[in-house]
């Protein structure tokens, strides 16, 4: 059983949130995009349980130029459980306790509200509850927030008829997002921002069936180089946007729409030009055409943080729905 201390908290931290939702009419949490209210006491938190937590949830985000944390972190007081804590959409709640705990509580009274749950005996107890369930929590902190952005983006979507006439994919494209160039098999979206723009692209490629990684890397680096070479440039000569070679892109299998598909996270860069910034790839695979739908997003913003810019992107291409011909 869960010890009462602490289950008291939670309990009131549930209970407050439920009032706040109540009272305002709504169910919506309000903190901002990849945020984590962490309520621990500053005895913790000062020591190595915070060392803990912040070496695993504000690590720098793969694919970046810079440094950015994976989610922006706020400690407060356990004691301390109204207001914005309470529109939290993720909460780390932790506390010494009788038992060692983990358990994650879904807040029924709010959309994708996460509140994990951790108590240890000890210091030690605690910190190793962090460092084994660390990764569920980032996965579903990731999740969370991906649907979050979403529920935003789709109260301002654009016409998709272009990649659904095109391509035969339904996508959520934000009214934001401008078809600056459109050709027989590409299409090019995009977003002014105040330091700079973001960038999604949708195109495809021929494969072979039985290609292998390394291959499908090679073949997706060289796709990307050869849009870049087509149609993306800087503004004098012979500066086409090309993938960085200095460092390797980051290369992962996952699923897109319940299908098989590959991430690949990179650099670009303007050749003989000093532009450049983070891309994200997705290859949503087509078998029964030996082919592969590409979905790129990429932007730039040389005085700005990118992180939350590429969470949108990758938001926007994780929308997307293969449509039956």
């Amino acid at each position: 059983m869960i010890h009462s201390p602490f289950l008291v908290v939670l309990l009131a931290l549930l209970f407050y949130s439920c009032q706040k939702e109540n009272a305002k009419n709504s169910t919506q949490a309000t903190n901002p995009i990849n945020t984590i209210s962490i309520l621990i006491e500053d005895q913790l938190w000062n020591g190595e349980v915070g060392d803990s937590i912040r070496n695993k949830f504000a690590s720098p985000v793969i694919g970046l130029p810079q440094e950015e944390p994976l989610f922006t972190i706020n400690q407060y007081p356990v004691k301390l459980m109204e207001g914005f804590i309470a529109d939290s959409r993720n909460i780390i709640l932790i506390k010494r306790d009788a038992q060692n705990h983990f358990y994650i509580k879904k807040d029924t009274h709010a959309k994708a509200k996460n509140i994990f749950c951790i108590s240890g005996k000890s210091t030690a107890a605690i910190i190793k509850i962090i460092e084994n369930k660390a990764p569920e929590i980032i996965q579903t902190i990731k999740a969370t927030e991906i649907k979050e952005s979403q529920l935003l983006i789709r109260n301002s979507l654009s016409n998709a008829k272009k990649a659904k006439n095109k391509f035969q994919l339904k996508i959520q494209i934000p009214e934001n997002y401008q078809c600056v160039l459109e050709q027989t098999n590409f299409i090019w979206f995009k977003k002014e921002i105040v330091s700079g723009n973001s960038s999604l692209l949708l195109y495809k490629i021929p494969l072979s069936s039985n290609i292998s990684k390394e291959n499908l890397v090679a073949s997706l680096i060289k796709a990307r180089d050869s849009i870049g070479n087509l149609y993306i440039h800087g503004k004098e000569p012979d500066t086409a946007m090309i993938t960085e070679e200095a460092y390797a892109p980051y290369f992962f299998k996952i699923q897109l729409d319940g299908k098989l598909a590959y991430e690949m996270k990179g650099t670009w860069v303007l050749k003989n030009d000093f532009m450049s910034g983070p891309f994200i790839t997705y290859a949503l695979m087509d078998p029964k055409n030996n082919s592969a739908w590409i979905l790129e997003g990429f932007c730039y913003s040389p005085s700005k943080e990118k992180r939350d810019l590429m969470h949108e992107l990758e938001a926007i291409i994780k929308s997307v729905q293969v449509m039956d011909k």
